[in-house]
């Protein structure tokens, strides 16, 4: 819905970029980089909203992990998935996972998003895109979109630096032994892993 209202009101100059834009994550070669199943996750330490230390493995050891990343606040697609992941979560619950989103956003902007939709899971700033880079999924945008990005919504505010670097739209799924059991990667930032099919898969991964 939003990819077609966006086709029809961007005008053709814009469009292009996009396209470009994702033709260039395609070719950089960070799909192939990027963790996959059967991987050890990276460990990571972030401290959330409360200045409370959030260490991956602590939650792991209790029960699998949905780790996923979303580029910002800004993004309407992002925005769209957190509120289905927050709608899913119970059924997440239930099968004794745990969420955690990260996003390279400074931590008064995650906790703008966190409040913004009432999210009761762990939304974590990876400053840097530190982690994102540990799971190699960290891609530079080409100028033109970064140009964009930057005249509409100041993405280097949001996010603290000048990189241009945002992580993939991704979602890991990890075991108890810190191990990836499931992982969906794609170059395209408006396809995300629909929340009741992680949960189907954490039905059928007991």
């Amino acid at each position: 819905m939003r990819k077609a209202a966006f086709n029809e009101k961007a005008d053709n100059q814009v469009k292009l970029a996009h396209q470009e834009g994702l033709d260039d994550v395609k070719n950089s070669g960070v799909l192939s980089t990027a963790k996959q199943v059967g991987d050890l996750a990276p460990d990571f330490s972030l401290k959330n909203d409360l200045g409370e230390t959030v260490k991956l493995s602590d939650y792991y050891k209790d029960g699998k992990v949905i780790l996923t990343w979303f580029r910002g606040g800004w993004c309407p697609y992002c925005n769209l998935t957190l509120s289905a992941l927050q709608e899913e979560l119970p059924n997440f619950e239930k099968q004794g996972a745990s969420l955690i989103a990260l996003s390279p956003e400074l931590p008064d902007e995650s906790l703008s998003t966190s409040e913004k939709h009432e999210l009761e899971f762990e939304v974590l700033s990876d400053l840097g895109n530190e982690v994102a880079e540990s799971y190699g999924i960290v891609f530079k945008l080409t100028e033109e979109v970064s140009n964009l990005y930057n005249q509409s919504f100041a993405l280097n505010e949001h996010n603290g630096d000048d990189s241009n670097e945002l992580p993939l739209a991704a979602t890991y799924i990890i075991n108890e032994e810190g191990k990836i059991i499931y992982a969906f990667i794609d170059a395209d930032y408006r396809k995300r892993a629909e929340p009741s099919e992680i949960t189907e898969f954490l039905k059928q991964n007991k």
